[in-house]
């Protein structure tokens, strides 16, 4: 289902604010769009009290996800959280909206990567996530800095 020109919006609001520049992991708008034009992408918003939902005019969106299932399988390929809403719950609710449709589609097993020294490494540890790859020096960061990237798995069997 592709999402509607305020979901895109809202979806724009938080990638502005919730990746640091210095590392060049966020998205634009047409990256966005053309992933969700891709079979099995999905998405979820947030508001600030971690409501999953469209976005409203008077409730603007607070955080976001964006998956991909191939067969039983599932990437998260992105999950942010505006910095003023973060350790509110928020991205724990979205987490717990996306393994809910994952279980409810069939899928076996959650993957997601990450630049090694991103600080959101400890959310993913609690929600159960384990090592599974490493990639030396795979993303390079705006500050032209090379940064290895962890891959990540959760069984949801």
């Amino acid at each position: 289902m592709m999402p509607t020109r305020a979901e895109i919006a809202g979806i724009m609001s938080v990638m502005q604010s919730a990746f640091d520049p210095a590392y060049g992991e966020a998205w634009n708008e047409a990256q966005v769009t053309s992933a969700l034009l891709v079979p099995g992408t999905r998405f979820a918003l947030a508001d600030a009290a971690g409501i999953i939902g469209p976005p409203s005019p008077s409730v603007p969106s607070a955080g976001f996800y964006l998956s991909r299932q191939t067969l039983d399988e599932e990437e998260l390929l992105l999950l942010a959280v505006l910095p003023e809403y973060r350790r509110s719950g928020c991205a724990t609710r979205l987490f717990e909206h996306l393994t809910c449709a994952c279980r409810d589609r069939g899928v076996a097993r959650l993957f997601l990567e990450m630049r090694a020294d991103n600080t959101a490494a400890h959310f993913y540890q609690k929600m159960g996530f384990q090592p599974v790859g490493l990639r030396k020096a795979y993303y390079r960061g705006a500050d032209g800095q090379y940064r290895d990237a962890r891959t990540l798995a959760l069984d949801l069997a």
